[in-house]
Formats: structure tokens, C-alpha cells, sequence
């Protein structure tokens, strides 16, 4: 037996595990495009056994293979995730996410490459950006903790550009009929060039869309239209391109909104421009959320709802706190109920002091740290809370019940010795 037929063989037993690797990579990354509003089609394989055949026998002609992982070292897509945009625009946005969920093997491949073409070309070919990838440890379960190995080949292009490319490359790199004629080259290229002015078609339609989703009074119709009016909005806060960390949540945020009845771009607006750009700390749809939060009390048990019907992976979500036992369900709710009593304490406080024309949208912690009203210390304690409050709220981490009573008596007093303050 040759070592390609041996490759083969061990590759027969493997499939599984790289299909379920690419399998885990599409989901994590479909769950957070989904949640940034970004709209795509995400699409996962594993290597088929005659296309690993196929290419390892080309590539065996020109490579000094010396041993079966030295195949597999070479071949570098037996597992792989595809990433088609609706909107050519956002492969910044893509580019960012899969840094922050994903490890890089190596750094991702622009596509064209400036290497000559295989055939003559008057447009540039294929535009694509490609990412060699592992899985991060934290994001996988101890039963799934066995792909952390796994190398997985993400490709994120439009959907047009990856169409494109499924034809060129089954008809000109793999072709099943002959070599093809000159006029046929001359089609493919043709077609390439209707790809990429369908590319710009696509841009101008997400542009069309901005402007007629920022239209007054009209309603965001779904949260692919909100984080579409965020990032037009709010854009000129962020340096760059928008990380995935940028908009966050967007589906809980419109999910609320509308619960509210503040899905408009004219409602919106008060909260958008007391947005700040540090979005690796507080991505825009919570500071947002956390607006709403703060403004009216009973507003928690309606995000709670929200929360409820979209759990994210990873959250832990109100349904699972069913589960968690009356211990440390009751120390969530102490808590919670000492953080809004300290809010509306708070904003009671800065209302007195600089007048009811103080607006209820300006986040309170921003008018606090101008305000003086807390000392140095009990602001940094009051800082640490904050923390804990966000986990719990946004489903990031629950603390134990422990700790969640302690935050929650410490709120307390403060709370207390704030009142008895002239």
C-alpha cells in the first residue's frame, strides 16, 4: 500500500472529526454574525475522500512527501467553514470577529494574490479572505475539548464572488471534460467581471438601505436593519473598522426596543449620541440596553423576557437559572433589587443637583464622575459592582451566591449612607 492510499485510509476513520471541527467553527461564527446583524450564509465540510485523493496526487507531482503527516501538514482545508456576505462591505466587520473568537494558525490569505493568473484575465479574479483557524478552549465543552486541535479553513467572500469561484475552480482547476478552450476561459472572465460589478451593486443597495432605515419615524423592520442604522450612526465614534465587539447583542437590543415601542431611528437617537467608542469594554447594543435599564426599573424583568427568547451559546439565560437552585437564585434577586434602588437613588441625587433639565438618556455613571456626589473609594467599589451587575444582566458570568449577597450588601449601605447625605 503507497502512502497516499495509507493517508486515505487513516483519513476514512478521521472524517467525522474534521467534519464536526468545521461543523462547531461554522456555528460559533453564524450565532455571532446573526447577533451583529450581519446578514450571511455560513456553510461547513470536510474534505470529501475522492477530492483528498484528487489533490494530494496533483500536489504529490511537485511536493517530496516523505511520510503521511507530511500530507497532512500540507493540506491544509480537510475541515472548512465558508462565510458568504450579502454585503461585500462587511468583510472588515468578519475580519475582526473571527480574530477575537477564533486562534490563528497563521495570518489570513488576501485574495488576489498578485501571482499571475492561470489563464488571460482582464478582471482581477477572485476577492476573498481566507483564515486558518483553532478553536479556543473556552468556547468548547469538555466533551468538545478533543477539536481543540483541529485546524479548520474559514472562507469569507460575497455570495456572488463564492459562486463564482465554485464554477472556476470545478472548471478550471479540476476539470472532469479536457482543458478548456479559449472561448470558454473568455466566458469565466466575462462572468467575473458581472461578479464584481454585482459587488458594487451590493454596496450601493447596503447604502440604499441605511438611508431608508434612517428615515424618521419609520420602523427598524428587523435587527439586520438596526445594527445596519447603528453602525451608519454611531460610526464616526469608532476608530476603524466596527469589531464584532462594537455592536454586541443587536437582536436583544431591537428585541427590546420593540417591546418598548422605541424602534425608530427618531426614538433611538437620544441614546446613540451619548454613546461612547470604547466598545471592548461596553459594545454599543448594551450600552444602549443599559440606558433603558436605568430610566425605568420594570424595564429588567421585560429584558429578562427578551433574554429568555434569544439565548446566545455560552449565555446562561433566564431559563437555566430554573436550575440553579433557590440559593442562588434568591442572591441574584437581593442583588439585582439593591442595584436598581441604588440607581434610583443615584439619579434622585444628580437630578436635585443639577435641575430636572438633566436628560434621562446621559448615562448616569458619565454624569456621576463629573457630579463629585461619590468619593474616590466608594466610586471604585461602586465600579467593581457595576461589573458584577453587567455579568449578571448580559449573561457574560454568574458569580456564586456568596458573592452576589456580599456586592449586594455593600450596595446596600452605600445606598443607605448616600440617603442620610444632605
Amino acid at each position: 500500500m503507497d502512502m497516499i492510499a495509507d493517508l486515505l485510509a487513516r483519513y476514512r476513520k478521521e472524517y467525522d472529526f474534521y467534519d464536526q471541527a468545521a461543523r462547531l467553527v461554522a456555528q460559533t461564527l453564524e450565532g455571532s454574525l446573526q447577533a451583529a446583524g450581519i446578514r450571511s450564509i455560513v456553510t461547513s465540510r470536510a474534505k470529501t475522500v475522492g477530492r483528498l485523493e484528487a489533490k494530494v496526487r496533483q500536489r504529490a507531482t511537485t511536493k517530496n512527501y516523505a511520510s503521511v503527516e507530511d500530507i497532512y501538514s500540507d493540506i491544509v482545508d480537510l475541515a472548512g467553514a465558508r462565510v458568504a456576505l450579502y454585503f461585500p462591505a462587511e468583510r472588515a466587520q468578519v475580519d475582526s470577529m473571527i480574530k477575537s473568537l477564533f486562534l490563528l494558525v497563521e495570518p489570513p490569505k488576501e485574495f488576489p494574490t498578485g501571482s499571475a493568473p492561470t489563464y488571460s484575465k482582464r478582471f482581477s479574479g477572485y476577492w476573498a479572505t481566507h483564515y486558518r483557524v483553532q478553536l479556543r478552549e473556552t468556547s468548547l465543552s469538555d466533551a468538545q475539548k478533543r477539536y481543540i486541535e483541529a485546524r479548520v479553513e474559514i472562507q469569507v467572500a460575497s455570495v456572488l464572488m463564492h459562486a463564482w469561484a465554485e464554477v472556476e475552480h470545478d472548471l478550471v482547476y479540476k476539470p472532469l471534460q479536457g482543458q478548456l478552450s479559449d472561448d470558454e476561459y473568455a466566458i469565466l472572465d466575462e462572468l467575473n467581471g458581472l461578479v464584481m460589478t454585482g459587488e458594487i451593486a451590493l454596496e450601493r443597495l447596503q447604502k440604499a438601505g441605511e438611508a431608508r432605515v434612517a428615515a424618521g419615524g419609520r420602523p427598524f423592520s428587523n435587527h439586520y436593519d438596526l445594527a445596519a442604522h447603528l453602525l451608519s450612526a454611531a460610526g464616526p465614534i469608532l476608530k476603524g473598522p466596527a469589531a464584532d465587539t462594537a455592536l454586541g447583542r443587536v437582536d436583544l437590543l431591537f428585541d427590546l426596543l420593540k417591546r418598548l415601542g422605541l424602534a425608530t431611528p427618531d426614538l433611538l437617537r437620544p441614546y446613540v449620541i451619548t454613546l461612547h467608542g470604547d466598545t471592548e469594554r461596553r459594545p454599543f447594543a448594551e450600552q444602549i440596553i443599559d440606558q433603558l435599564l436605568a430610566q425605568d426599573e420594570t424595564r429588567y424583568k421585560v429584558y429578562e423576557e427578551v433574554r429568555a427568547s434569544r439565548p446566545a451559546p455560552g449565555d446562561y439565560g433566564p431559563n437555566l437559572r430554573e436550575t440553579m437552585g433557590p440559593d442562588l437564585h434568591e442572591a441574584m434577586g437581593f442583588f439585582l433589587a439593591q442595584w436598581i434602588s441604588f440607581e434610583r437613588a443615584m439619579r434622585e441625587k444628580v437630578s436635585r443637583r443639577f435641575g430636572e433639565g438633566l436628560s434621562a438618556t446621559v448615562p448616569m455613571f458619565r454624569v456621576l464622575d463629573a457630579s463629585g456626589i461619590l468619593d474616590k473609594e466608594t466610586r471604585r467599589e461602586v465600579e467593581l459592582i457595576r461589573r458584577i451587575r453587567n455579568n449578571v444582566v448580559h449573561g457574560v458570568e454568574i458569580p456564586d451566591a456568596t458573592a452576589l449577597r456580599e456586592a449586594g450588601e455593600r450596595l446596600q449601605a452605600i445606598t443607605e449612607r448616600l440617603s442620610q447625605q444632605e
